[in-house]
């Protein structure tokens, strides 16, 4: 699953206090938890086509299962970007874009975002709509909002996809991603609601068959998510030898002009030139590969709160949009597992808030990394190696 968007899940909080009590509860006879789920869709205006495919919904523990299972992300960037930006969906993207040109132009010139950009999401999620998914959505969204551990993320999107039901932009039977997305770029039942776009004039928002639909929908939700239209969202660099490396991370964003005063360039040696201000992204420290990150890319972030994710996804867009193959670099050695850990629980106990010791380099244990090397007068590039474990 891919995380919620934040301003989805602060949207998602703020529907939750509009819901009636009865149904927000969750746990406890599921019968009679749906019966109350019933009610508030029947007062907030579901019709009998949306009411008879609550009826039919099941509680599934096969999404429990994988809600419980999910797996840590261990992934380096290298490792991921290289699998993910494969030759298949270079190909196929660059045939779709070109095949579907006149849509990807409407979706430009209505919402401000490029082609590749959406190509690369509809690529990463679905392959262009090959795999998604074979889990009912209404039973997963049911079963989530039940279950106790996050009702308030699941819960308001029950009626929304009962309301797509009932206008016949979605079967009572679709089928989705096992936590709830729908169509080939995996949006959920708010989000097509309120951005839903019929780009193909049949009356009809169809996420799941209709590229139309899917471009347009797709570019809309971006856009709402803040997307700047006309502005860029990465580029490769090479960095020098030597900077403050304490200045690079998505926590600092600097004019291009005092990146071009530290030594960075395009990758190449081409000088940076203008453009909105940029952060420096090094996923794997200095040594490994670089990236100017633009505001735009904060709505990769909107999109899946993952470092590595979005940075592959922005990566695919630029590869699309005629960008060569990034440089992997020469990135010094990583932590990966117990060692990953056996730093989180260092950091901690030197009062770094590094959240939850799971061998996962996010983003609080890229920070305390940084402070730490600031702290032992070493390169702050926040990529943890063997050496700094053992200088703790």
């Amino acid at each position: 699953m891919r995380h919620l968007p934040a301003a989805t899940a602060c949207l998602l909080l703020a529907l939750a206090g509009t819901i009636d009590a009865r149904a927000q509860d969750c746990g406890g006879d599921f019968d009679a938890w749906k019966a109350a789920v019933a009610g508030d869709a029947r007062q907030a205006g579901v019709g009998e086509r949306g009411l008879a495919a609550l009826a039919r919904a099941r509680h599934d523990q096969r999404i429990i299962q994988r809600d419980r299972a999910q797996g840590v992300f261990t992934q380096t960037f290298n490792e991921f970007a290289g699998r993910m930006i494969n030759s298949y969906r270079l190909q196929h993207g660059a045939a779709n874009l070109k095949k579907h040109a006149s849509v990807f132009a409407r979706a430009e010139q209505q919402f401000g975002v490029p082609g590749p950009v959406i190509a690369a999401f509809w690529a990463l999620e679905t392959d262009f709509g090959a795999n998604q998914g074979d889990f009912s959505t209404l039973n997963a969204i049911v079963t989530l909002s039940h279950d106790c551990r996050r009702p308030e993320l699941f819960r308001p999107q029950i009626i929304p996809l009962l309301k797509l039901i009932d206008r016949g932009d979605l079967p009572a039977d679709v089928k989705g991603a096992w936590a709830g997305e729908i169509g080939q770029t995996q949006m959920l039942p708010t989000d097509i609601m309120e951005k839903g776009v019929d780009g193909d004039g049949d009356g009809h928002v169809d996420m799941r068959g209709s590229v139309p639909d899917v471009i347009l929908t797709t570019a809309n939700n971006l856009r709402s998510y803040g997307w700047r239209a006309g502005e860029p969202w990465i580029v490769e660099v090479d960095v020098p030898d030597e900077m403050p490396w304490e200045q690079a991370g998505l926590h600092v964003r600097l004019p291009m002009s005092q990146w071009a005063a530290w030594g960075v360039k395009k990758r190449g040696g081409e000088a940076l030139g203008g453009g909105p201000d940029a952060s420096l992204a090094l996923p794997m420290g200095r040594k490994g590969p670089a990236f100017l990150v633009f505001p735009n890319y904060d709505v990769y972030l909107e999109w899946n709160q993952s470092f590595v994710y979005t940075l592959t996804a922005a990566n695919l867009a630029a590869r699309l949009a005629g960008a060569p193959k990034f440089d992997p670099g020469h990135p010094e050695e990583g932590l990966t597992g117990e060692s990953m850990k056996l730093l989180q629980r260092k950091l901690q106990a030197r009062g770094h808030d590094v959240g939850k010791i799971d061998g996962v380099l996010g983003a609080r244990t890229r920070e305390a990394v940084r402070k730490e090397q600031l702290r032992l007068g070493i390169p702050a590039d926040a990529w943890p190696t063997p050496a700094l474990l053992a200088n703790l």
